[in-house]
């Protein structure tokens, strides 16, 4: 063997042994959430069931940890308590439940949380939670008292995605009906709506140290608002040739987009730049990305029935020059990230 065929072989390891091998599902994996503060994944799916995965840096594999039937129809969403030890669920058959992670058990759960079918879920702080349902309606819930706050219907069609600011004081909601609406989560009262944006938004992310937020959009178009001026787009950037139906944070400038054409994006955010291609479900629509407490792990689920994992502990040292006008090909060029049993033709 030649040294260059070694130095290959030793590359292709080194790749693979850089993230899990993609997992494997029996059901259709709707959302994704890691845990606070350990290596745990958990998924949601369509019968229903929850499962938890550890994600061992010394382990290539996911180790399964829990599978629970948590609801009679799909799983829409979960997310984690701040402190890691419950994990909140909605699903189709309008319920929210509290997997016990420690217990393995159903904690408290809510029947007929909404009239609706719940789509969407956040842990807004310790006590708080927000749901959205397919009818525009959002709802905050003291989970001490395991009881709603307050109820808001300013939305014509179901709630995407929810997002909060780094104090937790306000609440925002992007609705298929083309909308970014603003709560004020301590006054408990309704701040503000977007104007229509004429298309689905899809989902939502709060970067630059909280000044401006991403709302990915039916269209495949980033429409940015400046913080605490939700009236309307401050700047709008198109490109993805389809829906952008979730994106995640990286940093305070990079942010992942997963589109329906199955493609994860780096992109960077003033300047407006399209960075590179982190990964893809072979065309698949991306479901839902999550990133890791420490950051360095990103997982898609898609409609392929997998999750994939992708290392994106690299893309904070992606420099390039804002007096350069972008490329085309910066659209579709691949990363110097790790994709599972694929190499780039860069490495």
């Amino acid at each position: 063997m030649s040294s260059s065929e070694e130095e290959q072989d030793v590359n292709e390891q080194e790749i693979e042994s850089a993230v899990p091998k993609a997992i494997e599902s029996h059901e259709l994996v709707l959302n994704l959430a890691f845990h606070p503060s350990k290596k745990i994944l958990a998924a949601a799916h369509i019968d229903g069931s929850v499962k938890l995965y550890s994600i061992l840096e010394d382990e290539s594999k996911p180790k399964d940890l829990l599978q629970i039937d948590v609801h009679k129809k799909s799983c829409r969403a979960i997310s984690f308590s701040e402190d890691g030890k419950f994990l909140y669920t909605v699903s189709k058959d309008k319920s929210i439940r509290v997997v016990d992670v420690e217990s393995e058990t159903i904690g408290f759960k809510m029947l007929k949380a909404h009239d609706s079918a719940i789509y969407s879920v956040l842990v807004v702080n310790e006590n708080t939670l927000a749901t959205g349902d397919d009818n525009g309606v959002v709802q905050m819930w003291d989970t001490r008292k395991q009881q709603s706050i307050i109820t808001f219907k300013q939305n014509e069609d179901y709630i995407s995605d929810m997002a909060t600011d780094n104090d937790n004081r306000i609440l925002l909601a992007t609705s298929g009906d083309g909308t970014l609406s603003a709560f004020n989560v301590r006054r408990r009262r309704f701040d503000m709506q977007s104007e229509n944006m004429e298309d689905e938004m899809m989902t939502v992310s709060i970067i630059k140290k909280g000044k401006k937020v991403v709302c990915g959009a039916g269209d495949g178009a980033l429409n940015l608002f400046n913080w605490n001026e939700f009236g309307n787009i401050s700047d709008r950037f198109p490109g993805h040739p389809e829906s952008v139906d979730t994106c995640v944070k990286i940093n305070e400038n990079i942010i992942c987009t997963g589109s329906v054409d199955g493609t994860i994006r780096a992109v960077n955010i003033l300047p407006n730049r399209f960075l590179g291609v982190v990964g893809d479900h072979d065309e698949f629509p991306i479901e839902s990305m999550d990133v890791s407490h420490e950051g360095d792990l990103l997982a898609s689920c898609s409609h392929d029935q997998k999750i994939k994992f992708w290392n994106i502990s690299n893309l904070e040292d992606i420099e390039f020059s804002t007096k350069q006008k972008a490329k085309k090909t910066d659209k579709t060029k691949r990363l110097k990230t790790t994709r599972n049993n694929d190499f780039f033709a860069d490495l």
